[in-house]
């Protein structure tokens, strides 16, 4: 696995995820047919799209845990899977919380790919994750274990954890996903401080109104890209029937089910 040197980091000027005509079948079905785009460094990306969409397959191809059957993907300008700068969240239900591990523990998770899987780490490892935790506002619960905390703070947790890998790149599959209105603020403001960071971002959603509110970019996905730009631009009422298949009303350049 290739390690993000800070030449690379500082010197980077393209998008830090590029497709082109991006398939991916599973059997003889497509999951993903012709996707194009060019995601800029340091921006937040929402994925939009009806159930069997695509969105969660998109993901895992850029983290590289799934091949593209054909097509064009880079990311960090190499191919998936060997940049230690990409960290991938999944959904909090894949997450076995009943395994006995603490807060730092999860976390300090993020600096194997750096330390080597069977180094110790040091003081500079365990200095990165408590700096990871204090911008997750999480330094207080270092010892509880995961099986304790709220679904909020267990995302927190999951985007401590790539803060203390150095992510650049960070993908998220439906983050809020079961959070009540408190904890999904809580992740929503974690995701300003990545943006403050300099970390870019891409979230799987169903969210319109918050993909609309808190992304600057939004993906319409439907197997194909439908649309991909700014939420008024990629959540326009006929952009949303051709994904859907149904009207939707655009609210506030996002939508809502009409």
């Amino acid at each position: 696995m290739a390690v993000c040197s800070d030449a690379e980091q500082s010197c980077g000027s393209g998008p830090i995820v590029s497709t082109r005509s991006l398939n991916v079948l599973y059997g003889q079905r497509p999951a993903l047919e012709g996707v194009t785009f060019d995601l800029p460094r340091r921006a937040r990306l929402a994925v939009i799209g009806p159930n069997g969409a695509g969105k969660s397959t998109l993901l895992e191809v850029i983290a590289g845990l799934r091949p593209a059957t054909s097509g064009l993907v880079e990311v960090h300008g190499h191919r998936p899977g060997v940049d230690i700068c990409v960290a991938y969240l999944q959904q909090r239900g894949e997450v076995d919380r009943s395994f006995p591990l603490s807060v730092a523990d999860v976390v300090m998770m993020g600096r194997v790919g750096r330390i080597g899987l069977f180094r110790r780490p040091g003081a500079g490892d365990r200095a990165r994750v408590a700096a990871a935790l204090d911008t997750v506002q999480l330094a207080n619960l270092a010892d509880r274990q995961i099986g304790a905390l709220s679904g909020g703070q267990l995302q927190r947790v999951f985007i401590a954890r790539a803060l203390a890998q150095e992510a650049e790149l960070v993908l998220m599959d439906e983050p809020l996903s079961g959070l009540d209105a408190p904890s999904c603020e809580e992740v929503l403001h974690v995701l300003d401080r990545l943006a403050v960071e300099g970390v870019s971002v891409i979230v799987a959603t169903h969210d319109m109104e918050m993909a609309a509110r808190s992304f600057e970019l939004v993906l319409l996905l439907n197997r194909r890209a439908i649309a991909f730009g700014s939420p008024a631009e990629a959540l326009a009422e006929h952009r949303l029937l051709e994904a859907y298949g149904v009207r939707l009303d655009a609210v506030d350049g996002g939508a809502v089910d009409g």
